[in-house]
């Protein structure tokens, strides 16, 4: 057996809010809290080990010194699951994301955001794995 994709980890700075932004984009809870470290993941669905099949991946925030510098080499696309595209990058825009450009070209079916940390992710408009 491979291995799986189980979470995804963010440096930053605000562990808290980082992991707030996230879970409403994503409607993940918070699963553990310590002093500079949070996990986040699906209510839905629990993690481990022994459960077949893909697993939805938690995110974890780790406070680091360090700022962000340049764009990201890994990103996450979200898939709106009960609007458009639009009204998604609405919903997002909303929580505190910003429109940010690292090249894309006009001509793209995505659209490129940035989280209140600066994290580069893309609202994809008709790709629903």
């Amino acid at each position: 057996m491979a291995a799986k994709f189980t979470e995804l980890a963010f440096d930053c700075a605000d562990p808290s809010a980082l992991a707030r932004f996230w879970c409403a984009v994503l409607e993940y809870e918070v699963q553990s809290e310590e002093d500079d470290f949070i996990s986040i993941g699906s209510p839905a669905v629990p993690e481990g080990r022994e459960r077949v099949g893909p697993v939805p991946p938690a995110l974890t925030f780790a406070r680091v010194p360090q700022g962000k510098s340049g764009k990201n080499r890994l990103h996450v696309d979200v898939n709106p699951t009960d609007r458009d595209q639009a009204e998604e990058v609405r919903r997002l825009l909303d929580l505190g994301a910003r429109r940010v450009d690292v090249g894309q070209g006009e001509d793209v079916t995505w659209v490129v955001l940035a989280d209140p940390e600066g994290n580069e992710f893309c609202v994809l408009a008709g790709r629903h794995p």
